[in-house]
């Protein structure tokens, strides 16, 4: 086999790794649609929001510290402390949990059995109410998130394949990032999978995003129900915000990485779990390879930006309800 070839097996692999990534955000999307038919546009936010929490806890960073400063003439910062990373990440899980009890408590407890259209305008305002308390409670600086993932090639991968296409090839550059992240995705689908089919409060999910009404008359508690799945949701965005602050560091931008797991959810359907792996897999193996065959040598490059939503564009004019989406049939 030849050099280019070896080349091209290392681009699907790269994008396996970058769709898995993004299944990790529509992961979020799709836990909250399935149980309450809300697309929540705060996704992407929470996943920056839970982020900085993250960084801010493991560098002792102290709350509003830059409010405090202004309203009293202080010139504190942090606490003097650094937590390990493992507390961290529980501490941060809390303040999830803690952040999905308000958003049920104070937003959509006020909005039940409202048009879909005004749910999703509240998570819009969602995300641009978290987009700037995180920014006043932590602020906009871009910080760096090391909780003990390697990251850079794997240099065992290539010394294994170093050779394979001659000598013009030097092996597979595969970030140990992307496999960590990669393992940590497929352990996070089995559980949810697991919880949604074989636990109580699963069985009770899937019944509520069957029929409101129905569960209710059961004696399944709506505002239980909708808190644990935004609390679910939560923590993926936290998984989600650890994988992708690692990666490119914690900044506000980051809250855009929600706009490429649109494609994702049209490509694998709203609903399902493991649509959004198969979907995410899709899209970085498409746009990877599409910018490596067609982008970089025809169209100058930068591909990636666009080749995602013409994907999407295609799947919604034949099959609107993606690969795993359940069809809807209204009868009239």
């Amino acid at each position: 086999m030849t050099a280019d070839f070896y080349y091209g097996i290392e681009v699907v692999l790269n994008g396996l790794m970058a769709g898995v990534l993004y299944a990790l955000v529509a992961l979020g999307f799709v836990l909250i649609f399935k149980a309450s038919g809300i697309f929540n546009y705060a996704q992407g936010v929470m996943a920056l929001f839970s982020a900085l929490t993250l960084v801010g806890i493991m560098n002792g960073q102290i709350p509003f510290a830059h409010l405090i400063n202004s309203i009293f003439g202080t010139h504190i910062h942090h606490f003097g402390w650094h937590v390990p990373a493992v507390l961290a990440i529980l501490l941060t899980a809390g303040v999830m949990v803690l952040l999905a009890w308000c958003v049920q408590r104070f937003i959509f407890r006020h909005l039940v059995n409202q048009e879909p259209i005004i749910l999703f305008m509240a998570t819009i305002g969602l995300a641009y109410f978290m987009e700037g308390f995180g920014d006043l409670m932590w602020n906009s600086e871009i910080k760096k998130l090391d909780v003990g993932i390697p990251q850079g090639g794997s240099f065992w991968i290539e010394d294994m394949t170093s050779g394979l296409g001659g000598d013009a090839f030097y092996g597979f550059f595969i970030d140990q990032l992307d496999i960590v992240a990669a393992i940590v995705a497929i352990i996070l689908v089995i559980i949810l999978v697991a919880f949604s089919q074989y636990t109580k409060q699963g069985r009770a999910m899937r019944a509520v995003a069957d029929d409101h009404q129905a569960a209710l008359s059961v004696g399944i508690s709506l505002n239980f129900i909708w808190v644990l799945v935004w609390s679910l949701a939560g923590f993926v965005a936290l998984v989600a915000g650890i994988m992708w602050g690692a990666k490119s560091g914690v900044q506000f931008s980051l809250s855009l990485i929600a706009l490429k797991a649109l494609p994702v959810l049209m490509l694998g359907g709203f609903t399902s779990i493991p649509g959004a792996i198969v979907g995410g897999l899709i899209v970085g193996v498409g746009e990877k390879l599409f910018e490596f065959l067609i982008g970089a040598p025809f169209l100058g490059g930068a591909t990636e930006n666009w080749f995602a939503y013409m994907l999407a564009l295609v799947f919604l004019v034949f099959r609107p309800q993606g690969l795993f989406g359940e069809k809807i049939i209204e009868r009239v």
